[in-house]
């Protein structure tokens, strides 16, 4: 067979073969060339010189590369090529485990436990998505003012970086609000901005006082900064201990307290006299209002006009039924927001959410009526479980939830399950030792208050 010359002979760098511009067989077996005109630039696949394989190479051995285009399989790849193209791995790899470049105090960090989506629950309990009843999560059943609908249908510039100081939603905050602009900050929910917080005040090993039982990412997202959580627990009826906290703060000197006012996950309010009292301390007061629309309580969004030591936080979850945008918003003294504003990142808060936030707040009377219909349905919840389901005790809220501590005996964890498997209801149920025996049920429309009712009726 006659030979063909090497196409790489006249390509820059020139022929990776030991004899450049040697003539190369094509092989004799299948007939493949051993390099191929159009990947003159990668080098050559093959050894210049071949073979002794037997001249019976069946079609089926002709083997394809990805590179090279068809290519013999009694070819192997000359050393030139095969250290540009493959790269093959040290035989001892110098790093065994990749964890040794993670910071030491997150290699065993407990993940936070979230909800499951619908979609999700829907696979696994067979239940079709419009059949399950969701009151695990305080999300709103009635959505959203239909103007969020109808503005993210019409969203214009997605392709454009959004606004990094989202300036039309903070002005529209302080409209709604009564609070001076520059006082406002927004995040991609309220839990963005805990973890901001967190980040520009703690440093490692410096002290956050938490209450439990309270929301448990307080906690969660100082163990993820590396600060340590000095537990203040409530006391009967989820009241804070104002001595407790007052005696942690002299010992440990913690940085940051952070109270819930609707507390979640009870639903009891702080009282204006703890707050003015904890404002004394040296340290920096958190207060979450995530439900405070549900409560008759004014917000102490004002209040950090006057006190340099005060945040207050609200979301857009529940009230506004926009959980899944992921919208919060703060309110911080002028003095603190200042530096935030430097260390906060750019484009935290999409397009598309601070259209929806933008939305929601032109109709206002839609966000209190449906707050109305939840209030009112938050009591006929509580008395239907107290007339007809003797094992359930539930506990004032001021909230869009009940905290119920699951009596006579039960498995609070159980039942949850069951309903969950046998009539599609999900609740919440926590596995801490101060709530093991309680569930929280999210307060939805009537019909879902119907349903859930008679399942825990049909359970006794």
């Amino acid at each position: 067979m006659a030979p063909e010359k090497c196409p790489h002979a006249n390509a820059p760098g020139g022929c990776s073969h030991a004899t450049p511009g040697a003539l190369h067989d094509i092989c004799p077996t299948c007939h493949a060339s051993p390099v191929q005109l159009d990947r003159a630039r990668l080098g050559c696949f093959h050894k210049p010189a071949i073979t002794e394989k037997a001249q019976t190479t069946p079609e089926s051995e002709v083997v394809p590369d990805l590179l090279s285009g068809m290519r013999c399989r009694h070819f192997t790849p000359c050393q030139a090529a095969e250290t540009r193209l493959a790269h093959p791995p040290p035989a001892r790899p110098s790093v065994k485990d990749a964890r040794v470049f993670i910071r030491p105090h997150l290699r065993n960090l407990a993940p936070y436990k979230p909800i499951v989506p619908l979609d999700v629950i829907s696979a696994r309990l067979g239940f079709a998505e419009k059949d399950i009843v969701k009151l695990d999560a305080n999300e709103n059943p009635y959505g959203p003012p239909p103007e969020v609908t109808a503005a993210l249908a019409s969203l214009e510039y997605p392709n454009i970086y959004p606004d990094p100081e989202s300036r039309a939603l903070c002005e529209g905050l302080s409209r709604w609000h009564g609070i001076p602009v520059e006082h406002l900050m927004v995040g991609a929910g309220a839990d963005e901005l805990l973890d901001f917080i967190m980040r520009c005040v703690l440093e490692p090993g410096e002290y956050i006082v938490d209450c439990p039982p309270t929301f448990t990412m307080y906690a969660y997202d100082a163990a993820v900064n590396a600060a340590r959580v000095c537990t203040v627990p409530r006391l009967d009826g989820f009241r804070l201990d104002i001595k407790g906290i007052k005696k942690a703060v002299e010992e440990v000197r913690p940085k940051i307290l952070f109270l819930t006012s609707p507390n979640n996950p009870d639903g009891s309010i702080v009282s204006d006299e703890d707050i003015l009292e904890l404002l004394e301390l040296p340290v920096l007061v958190v207060f979450d209002e995530a439900y405070i629309e549900f409560s008759d309580e004014p917000s102490k969004m004002g209040w950090v006009q006057q006190y340099e030591n005060l945040i207050v936080l609200r979301t857009f979850s529940k009230c506004a039924a926009l959980a899944g945008m992921r919208l919060g918003y703060g309110a911080f003294p002028l003095s603190l927001i200042e530096v935030l504003w430097r260390a906060k990142q750019p484009y935290n808060v999409t397009v598309a959410t601070q259209v929806a936030g933008l939305a929601a707040m032109r109709n206002i009377p839609y966000i209190e009526r449906v707050r109305d219909l939840l209030v009112v349905e938050r009591e006929r919840l509580s008395a239907a479980l107290l007339e007809q389901v003797p094992y359930l005790r539930p506990f004032p809220s001021h909230a869009n939830f009940l905290l119920c501590r699951v009596t006579d005996g039960r498995d609070a964890a159980a039942l949850r399950e069951r309903l969950a498997r046998e009539y599609g209801v999900m609740i919440r149920h926590y596995s801490t030792p101060d709530l093991q025996d309680c569930v929280r049920i999210s307060v939805g429309k009537q019909e879902h208050t119907d349903k859930l009712i008679a399942a825990l009726v049909a359970l006794q």
